[in-house]
């Protein structure tokens, strides 16, 4: 499927994700960090996001050129609801985690199909972030327990606290200014 999104909005939208998500990190610490403690084992987050991760699977399914393969696209589309309450059902310890990183997959596909082929040479941030979402997507689905243990690493000291929210702001700032400036 081709995601029919330009640079300047994917850049914009991820500039401001970016931003206000760091940002209200570094603002409210204490509540963002018990939060964050709780997210990797917590099954209702896990079903929101797994839905919402099902959702945009289905679409794709639908949607994508299956070429040679089309015999396969109804079938595909109607095991999808069933493996989504099989999983539920059967894989429910660190569920948020692993539909975070099923989410963090399918994030990077329209990252890096806005970027594909645009001259600005900033696009590169854009394809960065969208490499940093796959490989951490595909980390948090095969062992999930490992963003358990980077989020008590980030939140071990202050200064990592700060300096991993402060990183996501600055990388949120430099999108925004890309976004509207090269895009």
């Amino acid at each position: 499927m081709t995601y029919a999104l330009s640079l300047k909005l994917v850049g914009l939208v991820c500039g401001l994700w970016l931003v206000a998500s760091h940002g209200w990190a570094l603002a409210r610490a204490g509540a963002t960090q018990r939060w964050l403690t709780g997210l990797p084992r917590s099954f209702p987050t896990g079903v929101v996001l797994l839905t919402i991760a099902w959702l945009w699977t289905e679409a794709l399914a639908y949607e994508m050129d299956w070429g040679e393969f089309y015999y396969l696209r109804l079938p595909i589309v109607c095991l999808l609801p069933v493996a989504f309450f099989l999983v539920i059902k059967f894989v429910d310890d660190f569920l948020a985690a692993r539909a975070l990183g099923i989410l963090a997959l399918l994030a990077a596909a329209p990252l890096l199909d806005a970027a594909f082929l645009q001259p600005p040479f900033s696009r590169l941030l854009v394809v960065v972030l969208a490499y940093v979402y796959a490989v951490a997507g595909m980390l948090w689905v095969g062992q999930p327990h490992l963003l358990r243990d980077q989020i008590a690493w980030v939140q071990k000291s202050a200064w990592r606290w700060q300096l991993a929210g402060g990183a996501g702001v600055v990388y949120g700032a430099a999108l925004l200014v890309c976004a509207v400036a090269f895009y």
